[in-house]
């Protein structure tokens, strides 16, 4: 079967790397991951065929979409991508056509979605299923509810299925979405989509990290860098005051962190012999299978990554909407999670969180959580493909 996977990350990295998780699953068929923002370095199944549009991306204010490539301009680049996208469902012909969030987000690029859509409607393209990834807890709009009528008529005109990604013991999607009684299409819980560590690898991490037996590790994640620097200074400065022994932190800003602030930082932990200062990891779940703690903003996959490693954590959810604290504070119900606040980034209290974290046990993994999302929105793509 052949699958376009349409993916358009604008901040973070959390709906590329969940997007990227689905399509993992989807191993025996053929995947092509249309990406619309900046490529993290990360390497790819041999079943998914990436293929880049001219890169759009957004603030952390949302101010507005702006070209990666700073000599062209909007208009071009939209134009471009239109194109592009044309050419790429002529090519493929595909059975399927998977889309992330929109409609329920990506409101900004109905430009390019929109035109496919009536082109596969039309049968242009044969009979191509149309299907919704979306993750578990929507940002709402304060419109009267406008936007969740546009995406309701979206959805009903032109998709044949919506996947939800989450466990709706934790997060129901009528939570932050009031019009789900008006959606005609099926719609389903997929359960929610993590990235597994590798087994028994946390001696070999250890090992690749220098980090002995009587050792401790803290990392400290602001997961794509765009938003996170109060928290990385933070941590850096408090753990650097702390000089605990036989500990040491790894500090990830990010791909997307400011180059001159990470040249700052880098050059800072130089001098601090127990602090590392790297941009990424791309095998994040098991680079913390071996390590003792975390402190990380609180994205998706940040809290799917934790529920699987069952790492002591501390996170501070993104504060431009309540997205991140919600689901946050639906797992502390759970397990055992530190929901910091803008509060806690202060000497004493980030002090208090470190050693507090380095002198937690590992949590139990009888949480009961559905992590099986990937695997379960394949067969279900798959099935929707059949019909």
């Amino acid at each position: 079967m052949k699958i376009i996977h349409y993916c358009q990350h604008v901040l973070g990295m959390g709906h590329f790397f969940r997007s990227l998780e689905i399509s993992r699953a989807l191993q025996n068929e053929q995947v092509i991951f249309v990406s619309g923002g900046t490529k993290p370095a990360q390497q790819l199944p041999d079943h998914v065929e990436y293929f880049q549009l001219p890169g759009l991306c957004m603030d952390e204010s949302f101010g507005g979409l702006t070209p990666t490539d700073e000599g062209r301009a909007i208009d071009e680049v939209k134009a471009d991508r239109i194109e592009k996208i044309k050419i790429l469902f002529e090519q493929k012909q595909p059975d399927i056509f998977l889309i992330e969030l929109f409609p329920f987000g990506r409101k900004a690029f109905r430009f390019e979605l929109l035109p496919i859509l009536d082109s596969i409607k039309a049968g242009l393209y044969g009979n191509v299923k149309v299907i919704c990834s979306l993750r578990d807890i929507l940002v709402e709009k304060n419109d009267g509810g406008k936007h969740e009528k546009r995406c309701v008529e979206t959805l009903n005109k032109y998709f044949d299925l919506l996947l939800i990604h989450s466990d709706p013991q934790i997060a129901k999607l009528d939570e932050t979405f009031q019009a789900m009684n008006d959606i005609a299409i099926p719609y389903l819980y997929t359960g929610f989509v993590a990235r597994k560590p590798n087994k028994n690898i946390r001696g070999v991490i250890r090992k690749q990290l220098g980090i002995s037996t009587d050792e401790k590790l803290l990392v400290v994640s602001a997961g794509g860098g765009k938003v996170g620097e109060s928290l990385l200074k933070a941590v850096f400065d408090s753990f650097a005051e702390l000089n605990i022994e036989k500990t040491k932190l790894l500090m990830l800003t990010g791909p997307f962190f400011d180059n001159d602030k990470y040249d700052l930082m880098k050059t800072a932990s130089l001098s601090l012999p127990n602090i590392t200062v790297e941009k990424f990891a791309p095998d994040f779940p098991n680079l913390l299978t071996g390590a003792d703690a975390m402190i990380s903003m609180a994205g998706y996959n940040t809290c799917m990554d934790i529920l699987t490693t069952n790492i002591p954590s501390a996170v501070l959810p993104f504060a431009q909407n309540r997205e991140q604290r919600m689901r946050a504070e639906k797992l502390a119900e759970h397990i055992s999670l530190k929901i910091m606040n803008v509060n806690d980034l202060n000497n004493t209290n980030m002090k208090t969180i470190i050693t507090d974290l380095l002198t937690s046990e590992h949590s139990s993994s009888d949480h009961s959580i559905n992590l099986d999302g990937a695997l379960n929105s394949a067969r279900e793509i798959l099935m929707a493909g059949k019909r």
